[in-house]
């Protein structure tokens, strides 16, 4: 069933004080109060040198017949509705991680190239995939890889539970429809995610650019089976019931490994 995020004046403030949504105070005026914010509030956030732009998807806008990420690439123009969730939220990723959101066009143009507007491939999907739900996840103990490959959710997220905390392992959440879901208190979240290994505390300025440099360069989504499934409704403060162990053996957002699925090797970060 198609999800459909609650009205913007029936949205309990408290999600706004919770993670996922915790995380993005930086534009609490935009995400909170009873009116919408404008395009130019969302366009006045762009740096000085800035080349996109967010404009009204109207039927002026879709009359010119390009493609969404062809008007990208050609015009800057990043077509957004007014007044919804869903291209809100994709507004304020693009704000956080511009060099992401270009790279992921980049590469749709070029598989638009070979495939055509209507046909999609792998790779495509693999994006989408990771636009809609994707998160970035950097982990310094390959033991919590182990856990996670082998869908041991209960060891991932409470026998390990400390290394969440501690920031063993950490991550950015990037899909704007995650976001949107987590509009709704008891939405169990998931992710997508594409993974990396290093013994340092990373910079989460430096994975950015890490991943959006890999994903331009054709390295990371190139299949969806690259991205794991990360349950993030298990992460601590991410769901109200999670501080209980209850919560890790029961919630049907921990899902069992499929037969015969395995998951790439994640690469290692200097």
């Amino acid at each position: 069933m198609r999800y459909i995020a609650p009205a913007r004046g029936t949205v309990d403030p408290q999600v706004f004080g919770r993670m996922p949504l915790e995380a993005w105070r930086e534009y609490a005026g935009l995400l909170e109060g009873p009116h919408w914010p404008v395009l130019d509030a969302l366009n006045a956030l762009w740096p000085a040198d800035a080349r996109a732009r967010f404009v009204a998807q109207d039927h002026q806008l879709l009359a010119d017949g390009l493609h969404y990420e062809q008007r990208i690439a050609e015009r800057g123009q990043i077509a957004t509705r007014t007044g919804n969730w869903h291209d809100l939220l994709n507004a304020l990723v693009w704000l956080r991680c511009p060099s992401i959101k270009q790279a992921l066009n980049q590469r749709q143009m070029a598989e638009i190239a070979r495939m055509g507007p209507k046909d999609r491939s792998r790779p495509q999907y693999a994006m989408t995939h990771f636009d809609e739900a994707g998160v970035i996840v950097v982990l310094q103990d390959p033991a919590l890889l182990a856990l996670w490959d082998a869908h041991d959710w209960h060891g991932l997220f409470w026998r390990r539970r400390q290394a969440w905390l501690d920031g063993a392992i950490r991550l950015e959440l990037f899909g704007h429809a995650v976001l949107e879901h987590a509009l709704n208190p008891d939405k169990l979240l998931v992710g997508k995610a594409l993974v990396f290994q290093s013994p340092h505390d990373l910079d989460v300025r430096h994975v950015r650019a890490e991943c959006a440099a890999a994903i331009a360069a054709g390295k990371l989504l190139c299949d969806p089976l690259e991205l794991r499934p990360l349950p993030l409704s298990g992460l601590p403060g991410w769901h109200a019931d999670n501080a209980d162990e209850a919560f890790h053996l029961t919630t049907v957002c921990y899902q069992p490994r499929r037969a015969g699925r395995v998951y790439p090797p994640v690469p290692w970060q200097a």
